[in-house]
């Protein structure tokens, strides 16, 4: 069993940055691929960024490109979204999940484990 735990959400300015961290359970963290989703009020679940195990391969949804980080430190179990600039269009709940395969998805049934999540709010 792998267990996520998220933190580092709050109430920031449009403009304004956050990183997020998700605490891996697991001694063998850098066995998964790791992902960011988020989901706004009344929407779907959406991908917003992967990281691959070794870290060395990552993607981020078009919507965050060129604002949105993910990178992770196998050392301390820990994976990090750092997002800047940051739009009142970013508020949601960020959950992060972890993934078997190597690359990890898009896809959020590809992950088996989640997070609880960790509230973002952007005020303009």
């Amino acid at each position: 069993q792998v267990q996520l735990v998220e933190s580092g959400g709050g109430l920031v300015q449009a403009g304004g940055s956050l990183r997020l961290s998700c605490a891996v359970s697991r001694r063998t963290a850098s066995s998964y691929a790791m992902g960011w989703f988020r989901q706004a009020p009344g929407k779907e679940r959406e991908f917003v960024a992967r990281i691959s195990w070794s870290g060395g391969s990552t993607y981020n949804a078009n919507s965050v490109k060129g604002r949105f980080t993910i990178s992770r430190d196998n050392a301390k179990n820990t994976v990090y979204l750092q997002m800047n600039s940051l739009k009142p269009e970013d508020t949601a709940v960020y959950y992060c999940a972890a993934s078997p395969s190597q690359y990890g998805s898009s896809k959020a049934a590809e992950y088996d484990y989640w997070g609880q999540g960790t509230q973002v709010t952007v005020s303009s």
